[in-house]
């Protein structure tokens, strides 16, 4: 019931508001919470990191223990956190570190703190914004709308299976590949054969969500040589389940459907402009002059809306 949608734009802009206005369009898929991939523009260096923490009244002892986990590994905060608050029992983030040592180390130790606080996205481009509510509502508390970008993704999420809480709504960071992101539509079957696999090989997951394994799913197979056209290939006869789920980097993204196309994506593409989501209404938010709408209908589908080359860094 879920919905989700996806943005590119031709040149940086406010991809932020277009995605809210994806997003607002499907909010009856699904209004427990909303969430946001936004691409910005690619620092050179350093990192930013969203996440949050599940008790406000601890937030400065549970930052300061991870800026120690973070100076252990050679990083600093390149300024102040900045911390959103409401009436609810968590608290929002958004911190800004110099390079550590090695990312992967950093994210694995900051893990260890994951029943206080918790990173649901590292990216030298990618922010992920997701809480609780509909898509203006978060949008205002986070300021979504003034998030200038090349592309982004979004969700609207009908809770199920895991908690309605921020941290099992998407999209869902790859853990812990940097600047990757997925939203999905569906169910996957085999979710704790393929996590248990995963957990093995040294992946961590951090929530009851199956749309969290597509991610790691993903760029584990680019990791191991495939490109995303391949990898997107073989995740329709690897994982089972019926999904459309949408994945991007820096570079742009891409989608695929299950063998048995129960789940629907329509997409708007004028030259590089685009804008996909579940529903046709939606794409027309953000499209309002004539265009033609391709309705992607059809079982086993792949594509990638490229913006420049693929690539994958951990």
């Amino acid at each position: 019931m879920c919905g989700i949608a996806g943005r590119i734009l031709t040149a940086p802009g406010k991809v932020g508001a277009d995605l809210v206005d994806l997003m607002d369009a499907q909010e009856h898929r699904g209004a427990d919470s909303t969430g946001f991939a936004v691409y910005g523009l690619p620092r050179e260096t350093g990192y930013v990191l969203r996440g949050m923490g599940f008790d406000k009244s601890r937030q400065e002892s549970d930052l300061s223990e991870f800026e120690a986990v973070l100076r252990e590994h050679g990083g600093s905060f390149l300024s102040d956190p900045e911390i959103l608050t409401d009436q609810n029992r968590h608290y929002c983030f958004r911190m800004e570190i110099s390079d550590p040592a090695n990312l992967q180390a950093l994210v694995a130790d900051a893990d260890e703190l994951a029943d206080r606080i918790e990173i649901q996205s590292c990216g030298r481009s990618l922010e992920i914004i997701k809480d609780i509510g509909g898509a203006e509502v978060v949008a205002e508390k986070h300021g979504v709308q003034d998030m200038i970008g090349t592309h982004g993704l979004g969700h609207a999420r009908l809770a199920t299976e895991s908690s309605v809480l921020p941290n099992a709504s998407h999209p869902f960071w790859a853990r812990p590949f940097s600047d990757v992101a997925i939203v999905h539509n569906g169910q996957i079957t085999d979710y704790f054969t393929w996590r248990d696999k995963l957990t093995r090989m040294g992946y961590r997951f951090l929530t009851e969500n199956d749309s969290e394994l597509i991610a790691v799913w993903v760029s584990d197979q680019m990791k191991a040589g495939l490109t995303m056209e391949q990898a997107l290939k073989k995740s329709i006869t690897s994982i089972d389940g019926v999904f459309t789920y949408m994945i991007a980097t820096p570079n742009g993204i891409g989608f695929a459907k299950d063998r048995f196309a129960l789940k629907p994506l329509v997409v708007v593409n004028r030259s590089g402009d685009l804008a996909a989501a579940t529903e046709e209404q939606a794409v027309r938010r953000v499209m309002t002059e004539e265009c033609d709408v391709i309705n992607y209908d059809g079982p086993s589908l792949t594509g990638i809306w490229s913006i420049g080359n693929w690539s994958l860094a951990a």
